[in-house]
């Protein structure tokens, strides 16, 4: 697995520029969010993915040439068509490798991993890279102080493979409540609003949409509900796991969520104060992170967990 960044710094005293009325302490007590990274003009998605699939290519010893899937997870590829995926294939030099994309929003990653894991169990591909890539800065309004603060930029990658040795991924549950479809979302850029009007009327819709409160709500029990699903479903308790490695939505919700299923919030991997809300690639990231970190030991379990725009939900167990 790998990850990476942009090397640009937004800190918080930036975008309160904006914002007079409010405060860096505000904002870290509201978000946990202290910075996060912004993509330069020049950087783009696959490039942030063609990294971070590197670093995870030297981490598993592997030769790209071995690779024949590529699924990436994102809202935001560098184009409509084709897929971010082919793009990265052929800058990774395999151009005829499986490559599609795949749109969960935040829980993007987990949702590729489990496609992933069952093409190599049907057959369909034998060594799958799983990445995500997302450039959220693109999308998200400087003057809105709901989103403002939360969105940053990054990538993250992990290879799949049926061989013997490595971590191994256990079943992701997935679902969702589309009942919840306006809570986060960006409704132009798609095939009902393809463009803004000619005088700009419209152009908010261009930006990530949220509504706090109901996100907050569904966030904690979603959460909640991913972790003590997937302990039921392996059999397991709280007190089994070693580390919970999240979706990186907002600190207060990681920590009321680590209050509701009783796992303590010092084994929660936590990089949003320096990352922010990175959406699909929060998971993946932080994950790298931690094990460029050493932070794992060979026999941790460790529980996947994700609530995104859909919503979509998911959450899984790995084996270190």
């Amino acid at each position: 697995m790998g990850f990476a960044v942009p090397a640009n710094i937004r800190a918080n005293s930036e975008i309160l520029k904006a914002f007079p009325n409010r405060t860096e302490d505000e904002m870290v007590r509201l978000t946990g969010i202290k910075e996060r990274r912004y993509a330069t003009e020049d950087e783009s998605a696959t490039d942030l993915a063609a990294i971070a699939v590197q670093h995870a290519l030297v981490q598993s010893g592997m030769h790209i040439s071995q690779v024949d899937g590529i699924i990436m997870a994102t809202i935001l590829p560098d184009q409509p068509v084709p897929s971010a995926a082919s793009s990265l294939a052929r800058e990774l030099g395999v151009p005829h490798a499986l490559a599609f994309d795949l749109n969960a929003a935040c829980s993007g990653w987990l949702y590729a991993l489990e496609v992933g894991r069952t093409f190599i169990l049907g057959g369909t591909a034998k060594n799958v890279v799983v990445v995500t890539a997302e450039l959220l800065s693109r999308i998200t309004n400087p003057e809105c102080h709901d989103t403002a603060f939360l969105f940053g930029d990054g990538a993250g990658a992990a290879i799949l493979t049926g061989g013997s040795g490595g971590h191994r991924l256990h079943r992701m549950g997935l679902s969702g409540d589309a009942n919840q479809f306006e809570s986060i979302q960006r409704p132009g850029g798609g095939a009902r609003m393809p463009w803004p009007d000619a005088i700009g009327a419209d152009l908010n819709s261009f930006y990530l949409q949220m509504d706090g409160a109901a996100v907050f709500k569904h966030a904690v029990i979603g959460f909640a509900e991913q972790i003590e699903q997937t302990l039921t479903r392996e059999n397991l308790k709280p007190e089994d796991i070693s580390w919970v490695v999240p979706h990186q939505a907002n600190e207060r919700i990681l920590k009321a969520v680590s209050k509701r299923v009783g796992i303590p919030y010092d084994k929660f991997i936590v990089t949003i104060a320096k990352y922010g809300n990175t959406s699909a690639a929060s998971v993946s990231m932080a994950l790298g992170w931690a094990a460029e970190e050493g932070i794992f030991t060979p026999g941790d379990k460790i529980i996947f967990c994700s609530v995104g725009a859909g919503l979509t939900f998911a959450g899984g167990l790995l084996d270190w």
